[in-house]
């Protein structure tokens, strides 16, 4: 057994054009996709509870206390 110490990512929506499964304001879990983010996108955990690729445009990368991170994970 180890420590399982993971690092979550969120990030807050700032934009949903022509996205139905995001919604401004709110903040998203974001999963590591190191060649989507070369493309300009992010791999989002949306409304829907899937992860889907949007423009990194459309977010802003928001940094939280742990506890808020527990709350707002989706996935483990």
């Amino acid at each position: 057994m180890g420590n399982q110490k993971e690092n979550h990512k969120f990030v807050l929506c700032v934009e949903n054009k022509d996205c139905e499964d995001l919604e401004k304001r709110k903040i998203y879990q974001i999963l590591p996709d190191h060649d989507a983010e070369k493309e300009g996108y992010l791999r989002v955990i949306d409304e829907s509870g899937e992860d889907y690729l949007y423009p990194q445009s459309y977010f802003t990368l928001v940094h939280l206390p742990r506890e808020a991170q527990e709350a707002l994970q989706v996935s483990k």
